[in-house]
């Protein structure tokens, strides 16, 4: 059996807003298309990427209001990128190695056709485990 690729477990439908967008039009954007990560747009490509826990942790919990605060002022730019023909396994290792739990997926020219999550992972590589099946599960909210 041939190895997964990235290309095979990737979301290739990306959710992307401009940096001037608010917290609150995120957060909205995330609960109607029942995601948890948004990709920021800036200039000619990604500038970053913010998640439902970017938007609690570095900006609720620190008392901005989210009427206000734009995406752009919180996104995380430092950001994991691999290869549709990249192996599950090598996205796995790349997660645990930089500690995160999404990597973009980008062509040859650097543009990005899909993210993968953890959850999408642990779905493939090892579906019975406890993670596979939390990820498989209808959302409880």
């Amino acid at each position: 059996m041939p190895m997964q690729t990235v290309a095979d477990v990737m979301t290739a439908r990306v959710v992307t807003l401009p940096r001037d967008t608010t917290l609150a039009e995120a957060a909205r954007t995330m609960r109607e298309e029942d995601i948890g990560d948004i990709v920021v747009a800036g200039g000619d490509g990604t500038a970053g990427l913010v998640t439902d826990r970017d938007i609690v942790v570095r900006a609720v919990a620190e008392g901005r209001d989210p009427a206000s605060t734009t995406i752009g002022e919180i996104l995380t730019q430092d950001l994991v990128t691999v290869r549709p023909e990249d192996t599950v396994q090598s996205a796995a290792l790349l997660m645990r190695d930089y500690a995160v739990r999404r990597v973009l997926v980008c062509d040859e020219e650097q543009n990005l056709v899909g993210i993968v999550s953890i959850g999408d992972l642990a779905e493939e590589i090892d579906p019975e485990s406890v993670l596979g099946g939390i990820s498989r599960a209808e959302p409880n909210n």
